[in-house]
């Protein structure tokens, strides 16, 4: 028998909120100084990334250069994605599970996603961080959730995808930023559902 879906829960970087500004800013403040141009560290990173591996801090070590601070205040949310919590929120409980600094809560209300969300589960607050599963244990237990009860979206397969699917979440891989870059290699990498972007979350009518 089907489980009947209770629960969907996001990341947030690259998945509700648009990172390239903030990544524009922070590639500038890296190389500054340096000898290393933007187009040869930003290619550097595409490439990294396409191997499911974090862009930039394999960047920084091929380089041998000092990580640049992230400005939280250059995310802009995707222009889809309070519709798309709306839309949701109607039917299923919202959650966060994300590798985010203390204060997210505060975040989201800033940005104006906060209403839509019943619970946060951030690394900061929570003293672990993912992929480690304990982090989405942790979020299932406060939802009182059960993990086939349950949906995961996000854009890394490494972080999202990966834990997610050994818990047994159901999955769903956005496609958005560098993370969408990668291709699953793996049986543990492949989501149950991959998508461009928000809008096409709501048209998963067979999961949601």
């Amino acid at each position: 028998m089907m489980s009947i879906i209770k629960w969907i829960f996001f990341d947030i970087g690259s998945t509700l909120v648009d990172e390239s500004v903030a990544y524009k800013n922070r590639i500038e403040k890296t190389i500054s100084n340096t000898d290393v141009g933007y187009d040869e560290f930003y290619q550097r990173m595409v490439e990294i990334s396409k191997h499911n591996q974090n862009g930039y801090h394999k960047a920084l070590e091929y380089y041998g250069l000092t990580m640049a601070p992230w400005n939280s205040d250059d995310e802009f949310v995707y222009p889809e994605a309070e519709e798309c919590l709306r839309k949701l929120s109607k039917k299923y409980k919202i959650g966060i599970i994300a590798n985010q600094v203390f204060c997210s809560e505060e975040r989201l209300e800033k940005i104006g996603l906060l209403k839509y969300i019943n619970l946060v589960v951030a690394s900061a607050e929570e003293g672990v961080a993912k992929p480690d599963l304990r982090i989405f244990e942790i979020a299932l237990n406060k939802a009182g959730c059960k993990a086939e009860e349950s949906v995961m979206v996000g854009d890394r397969l490494d972080n999202d995808i990966v834990p997610a699917n050994k818990i047994g979440m159901k999955t769903v891989w956005i496609k958005q930023g560098f993370g969408g870059l990668a291709t699953p290699m793996t049986q543990e990498e492949q989501p149950n559902y991959t998508i461009s972007n928000l809008n096409e979350l709501c048209a998963l009518e067979d999961i949601l």
